[in-house]
Parts: C-alpha cells; sequence; structure tokens
C-alpha cells in the first residue's frame, strides 16, 4: 500500500513538473510552433529519403519499403518517447553550475528520479503521435504479422526505452564528473542515428559493436525484426540480458559518481 502511495505521489508531482516545464514552452507560440514544424518536416524528409532508396534499389539489405519505414519509425518513436520523458537531462549541466543541484540532492524525492523525470517536453506529443500511427500502417502494410509478434515488438519497445534511460543515466553520472553534458548527449544522439536503418547493413565488428557493447541493434533494430516474425528466441531472451546489464551499469556508475560529488559552493 505504500509503494503505491509513493508511485502515486510521483505521477503527480511529474504532472506539476511537467505542468510549469510546459509553460516555459508556449510562452512563444510561435517558437513552439516552429520548433513541431521543424520536426515534423524531419520526419517527413526523412520517410520520403528512405521512399527515393527502395525504389530505385527495390529492397535495402532485403528488406521491402514498409520493413525499411517500420525499422525507422520504432527508431524515431523510442528517441520522441526518450526526449519526452528525459527532457531534464538535457538541463543538467546548468543545476550543476548553478549549484541547483545541491539543492536537489537535500529534497526527499529521489534525485535521480528528479534529474530524469523532472517535467517532460509536450512539444515532442506531435511527433509521438504521428510515429504510433505509422507503425501500425507499415505492421499492416507488412503483413503476415500475428498477434504474439506485436506483443513481443510492444515489450522489446519497452526495453528499448530502458536502454535509452540507461543511456541518460550515463551521461548524467559523467555530467557530475566533468560537468559535460551537451556534448556527450549528442555524441548518444549521434549514435542512436545509426538505428535508423537495419544494423544487418553495417559490417562486423562494427554490427556486433553497436549491438552489444552501444546497444544500439537491441534498443532499436530487435523490436522491428520481432514484429516481422525475424527475431528468434534466444535474441529475444539476449535483449533483455543486455538492456538489464546495460542499466546495471549505468546505476553502478551513477553511484560512483555520486559519491565522488563536490559541492558547487565548495
Amino acid at each position: 500500500m505504500g509503494s503505491r502511495t509513493g508511485l502515486v505521489k510521483y505521477i503527480k508531482l511529474w504532472f506539476m513538473m511537467t505542468g510549469m516545464v510546459s509553460q516555459n514552452a508556449f510562452v512563444s507560440r510561435f517558437g513552439a510552433a516552429l520548433f513541431v514544424l521543424g520536426k515534423l518536416i524531419r520526419f517527413t524528409f526523412f520517410l520520403f529519403f528512405l521512399l527515393v532508396i527502395t525504389s530505385r534499389t527495390q529492397t535495402i539489405q532485403g528488406y521491402t519499403l514498409w520493413q525499411v519505414v517500420l525499422f525507422y519509425i520504432t527508431f524515431n518513436l523510442i528517441d520522441s518517447v526518450a526526449q519526452f520523458f528525459l527532457r531534464e537531462v538535457y538541463r543538467f549541466r546548468n543545476y550543476v553550475v548553478s549549484g541547483n543541484f545541491d539543492y536537489f540532492l537535500t529534497k526527499p524525492v529521489p534525485v535521480l528520479l528528479r534529474l530524469l523525470f523532472g517535467g517532460s517536453d509536450v512539444l515532442d506529443v506531435p511527433i509521438i503521435a504521428l510515429s504510433v500511427g505509422f507503425i501500425f500502417v507499415a505492421l499492416s502494410n507488412i503483413g503476415s504479422i500475428t498477434t504474439p509478434d506485436i506483443l513481443v515488438y510492444f515489450l522489446l519497445l519497452i526495453n528499448g526505452f530502458v536502454i535509452a534511460m540507461s543511456f541518460h543515466i550515463l551521461v548524467l553520472a559523467i555530467g557530475i564528473l566533468t560537468t559535460e553534458v551537451d556534448n556527450t548527449l549528442w555524441l548518444f544522439r549521434d549514435l542512436t542515428q545509426m538505428g535508423r536503418f537495419p544494423i544487418d547493413i553495417y559490417k562486423n565488428p562494427l554490427r556486433q559493436i553497436i549491438t552489444f557493447i552501444i546497444p544500439v541493434g537491441v534498443m532499436v533494430t530487435f523490436p522491428a525484426k520481432a514484429a516481422m516474425g525475424l527475431l528468434s528466441f534466444n535474441a529475444f531472451l539476449i535483449s533483455f540480458l543486455v538492456g538489464g546489464m546495460f542499466l546495471y551499469f549505468s546505476m553502478r556508475f551513477w553511484k560512483f559518481s555520486l559519491k565522488r560529488y563536490t559541492s558547487a559552493s565548495s
């Protein structure tokens, strides 16, 4: 009962902080509209790019147009959901430099929870909704998709978000040690961009690296393959093993960094 009450409290806190962040986002409605429009244009142009490629080659590494679209939309959904929920990480450097991080440490809310989910970006909602819609369109055009395939797909989407969250925890940990956040975040974003295409297009050892060491493949490609019935049961189990190990490692590194944090005033 106590844990349930605590969960409700944290959800209410998340809604409150998201409301505050949203007010800031809509201070300039024109700027907010341009931001959303820019994301939609980028989304559309890359879909057009995929259409042009597949119209010339018919397939990419044996995948049809709608299968390639599913890979891209899966990447886009995980990336957008991570940005929506974990936007507070992008503000972390300012918290460390200004000393606000010291203030967070004195509060009863778990500091990692505060830094990860301290206010979502509602401007990501349109692109998330569009991604979900395109996933259903892609699945319906691929055909031969079974209910178990869809269930496994959504389970692996959750695992993909856990991996994305683990990346952000690593960014926070590095930020504590170096106060460097922005460049690390953009490095993470650049690495995940490799998941817009199926990792089959990359040759070893790069394919192995982005599958198991930097698990972009597990985060993005494996869910899409599962939806198409192309993922083995062993790969399904390995996905959760990699996700669990990556989360464990990131949490250990976070605790290591937190113990070595020195106050901004020191």
